[in-house]
């Protein structure tokens, strides 16, 4: 017995001490739909997916990219959850970070460590709820949500907006059926005999995780990394190169509009066509920053080539360095060329005088610099300039 969008029913409402709660409907079973604009929105989305895929394909040392990819998405999600980091700080020592924007620094590196180390662990695990339970651990370690159970599912009862249950915007469903629910949303996931795109399954699969709310804290940045870690798993990316985050960030009301209609009118199919819109536009910007990026990368090799003289191998080996390693001292430039400090201070400051990277910390001693330009590429989506 299939799943008809059009007679789906979310859940109910049910009735606990002093409050209610919305329990969902079980999603593992084939959904069905009628509706020709999903079925074009889904086409569009697939096509972009590809060419992204296709592009990561041909970008020489994909490897080198995907570093700011990822710190790019755990800004802008942690910035969802109303964490203040930008970019430049996120890829600084924790030493040069001040006391009052430190726990905000942990968050985001802490969203940064969760995810690389969930795409490892797609090599040996499904994605499930122990690499789910595993990944929430990680994110939540000495952090502001280090009491409230990582990596455990909630045994108590939570809400979304409003300063308690009374005056809550949503309340999940209560915790004995979070195990359960879980379950259903694992199955539905790796479901082999199911015949669902692989887009449509995990845009219910978010909806479905973001309503269940299975944590005490951190369900919005795990329920978007689960978008990311489901397509790298069923093979629909090559490489964790799509983040729905900033497509989300930039007009929250309509993300949690488009999550409520589901629950209050069953709006299965506006939540599916917004979904799909996100992930059209996000491959193309996807693609649109590899192309910057390969773009800056022949700019700067040019650069090299006309003003560098016999230090442009140097010079080139520091930049590819640069790529995955953005932020460096001169002992660590030292380290890279295999030179002694005298030699990687002057192309150092060859690289500043071309503006291909620049002094942040202020010091006169223990200087760090930061490949700028490649920053600007990433923080252009994000509020705040690079230094």
């Amino acid at each position: 017995m299939a799943i008809t969008l059009d007679a789906y029913r979310a859940g109910e409402v049910r009735k606990a001490y002093q409050y209610s709660y919305f329990l969902p409907s079980p999603i593992n079973d084939n959904w069905q739909w009628i509706s020709p604009a999903i079925n074009q929105q889904l086409e569009k989305a697939a096509v972009k997916l590809g060419e992204l895929n296709a592009f990561s394909r041909l970008v020489p040392n994909i490897d080198l990219f995907i570093k700011l990819h990822v710190t790019n998405e755990a800004v802008l999600s942690s910035r969802i959850e109303g964490t203040q980091t930008n970019m430049d700080e996120a890829l600084l020592p924790e030493a040069e970070i001040s006391l009052e924007r430190r726990d905000d620094w942990k968050e985001v590196n802490n969203y940064i460590r969760a995810l690389n180390t969930a795409i490892d662990e797609l090599k040996t695990l499904p994605v499930s709820s122990r690499l789910i339970r595993q990944t929430h651990a990680i994110l939540m370690a000495s952090v502001r949500g280090e009491y409230k159970a990582p990596g455990e599912f909630r045994i108590s009862q939570n809400w979304i907006g409003g300063a308690s249950l009374v005056d809550a915007t949503f309340i999940p469903p209560s915790h004995e059926h979070v195990p359960e629910l879980m379950g259903d949303l694992e199955k539905f996931l790796n479901n082999d005999q199911l015949q669902i795109p692989a887009l449509i399954r995990i845009a219910i699969a978010h909806y479905q995780f973001e309503t269940i709310h299975p944590f005490l804290d951190g369900n919005g940045r795990i329920g978007r990394l689960l978008i990311t870690l489901y397509l790298v798993a069923a093979g629909v990316l090559d490489r964790p190169l799509l983040y729905l985050s900033a497509f989300f960030e930039k007009n929250k009301g309509l993300y949690y509009d488009n999550l409520t209609f589901v629950r209050t009118r069953n709006d299965m199919q506006q939540w599916l066509k917004y979904f799909l819109v996100g992930v059209e536009e996000t491959a193309t910007e996807a693609s649109n920053t590899l192309s910057r990026i390969l773009q800056l990368k022949i700019d700067i090799e040019t650069t090299i080539h006309d003003h560098f003289g016999r230090r442009a191998p140097s010079a080139t080996l520091l930049l590819n360095h640069l790529f995955k390693e953005p932020v460096i001292s001169v002992d660590d430039a030292a380290q890279v060329l295999k030179t002694t400090y005298r030699p990687a201070n002057q192309l150092i400051a060859a690289l500043s005088q071309h503006q291909i990277v620049n002094e942040v910390t202020g010091h006169s001693r223990n200087r760090l610099f930061v490949f700028s330009p490649y920053l600007r590429i990433f923080d252009s989506k994000n509020s705040e300039p690079v230094r």
